[in-house]
């Protein structure tokens, strides 16, 4: 008898939303559609003070779920960090990440973990903890092949890529190229908003800017926007519904997303659902593994300068920009959740 009975994991962020709780959402209701008894669990988790981090994967490790109410829970599929460390004779992990402040943004404005005695200590100690963990696993995919290569280099375990449809995938369209570009996503200096901001200064006057999405950087980003003169442009739409936000896309000229080193990011195959060209930078990670330059979009130089050139040409060649949307469009769409299921499940 196969696999009836799945439990999906996830790490909740009291407070916060954003791809990762989407992934995880998604992958229940997918496995539901195909007829697997599929149930969630969530358990807290924070990483401020950094020494509560391995208080919160101890939490994770007491959890022996083999059985629920005396019936078997046939597979476990653990995500990003710490649900991993659950214990489950049959457990694959679909990472979407793992502490990545204590892996690659280590050291970085991006982490509050630095090159000291105290961070490397525990550092180490999560890193050795994540490899014994995840050794545990009958198999280990990744959201993209971007966490999958960090995998390979931090840990030395093989993870294979799994791409999965946007939550928004059956609700998105085409329609006009506006006079707008549009951002999409939390507002933490990670995704690199301040960017796009500064982008706005070279594009013409008549382009604005719509930023979907709150966090902990609004303020900043909305000083940035007074000291740039471009508060009359930029319009903070903070967290939107799912109407107003495939709207948004709807009409947009290009869609801009330029993070750091992101693991996969949603925003890229939305935006090409919907036929728009992404503009995304050269160290952003997930994104670069759809975007071709001059294909369906433009990899670019991590600067203000270089998004907003590419912003500029699109404004000036609305029909270069419909070209590039639609070969996105076809990149996009061939990305299903069969395939997926096929292999979490039957790993």
């Amino acid at each position: 008898m196969g696999v009836r009975t799945v439990l999906v994991c996830e790490a909740q962020v009291p407070f916060v939303t954003g791809g990762a709780e989407a992934h995880v959402r998604q992958l229940v209701d997918a496995l539901r559609a195909r007829g697997y008894e599929a149930e969630l669990v969530s358990v807290p988790f924070t990483w401020n003070p950094k020494g509560e981090i391995l208080a919160h994967a101890a939490a994770w490790r007491l959890l022996n779920l083999n059985e629920s109410n005396g019936r078997p829970i046939d597979r476990l599929i653990a995500t990003r960090f710490p649900t991993y460390f659950a214990r489950h004779e049959n457990k694959v992990a679909w990472l979407i990440h793992q502490h990545r402040a204590a892996y690659e943004l280590c050291g970085t404005v991006y982490s509050d973990f630095a090159h000291v005695e105290p961070d490397v200590g525990l550092r180490e100690t999560l890193i050795r903890l994540d490899t014994e963990m995840l050794g545990e696993c009958r198999r280990i995919f990744a959201n993209a092949r971007n966490t999958a290569a960090r995998l390979t280099r931090y840990n030395g375990l093989p993870a294979e890529a799994l791409y999965h449809p946007p939550r928004l995938a059956g609700q998105l369209q085409s329609g006009a190229y506006g006079d707008y570009v549009v951002s999409v996503g939390r507002l933490e200096t990670v995704k690199r908003v301040d960017l796009i901001v500064g982008a706005m200064s070279a594009v013409p006057e008549h382009v604005g800017l719509m930023i979907a999405g709150d966090g902990t950087q609004r303020a900043n980003l909305e000083r940035l926007c007074e000291e740039r003169g471009l508060r009359h442009r930029v319009t903070f739409l903070g967290t939107v519904g799912d109407d107003a936000l495939v709207e948004l896309y709807r009409d947009a000229l290009a869609v801009v997303y330029p993070p750091f080193d992101e693991d996969f990011g949603y925003v890229t195959l939305e935006g090409f659902l919907a036929r728009k060209p992404v503009i995304t930078c050269r160290d952003s990670g997930g994104p670069t593994e759809f975007v071709v330059d001059g294909e369906n979009g433009v990899v670019c130089e991590p600067t203000a300068e270089d998004i907003g050139a590419a912003l500029a040409a699109l404004a000036a060649d609305r029909g270069r920009a419909a070209t590039l949307g639609a070969a996105g469009y076809e990149v996009a769409s061939r990305i299903t959740w069969d395939g997926v299921i096929e292999k979490l499940v039957e790993a």
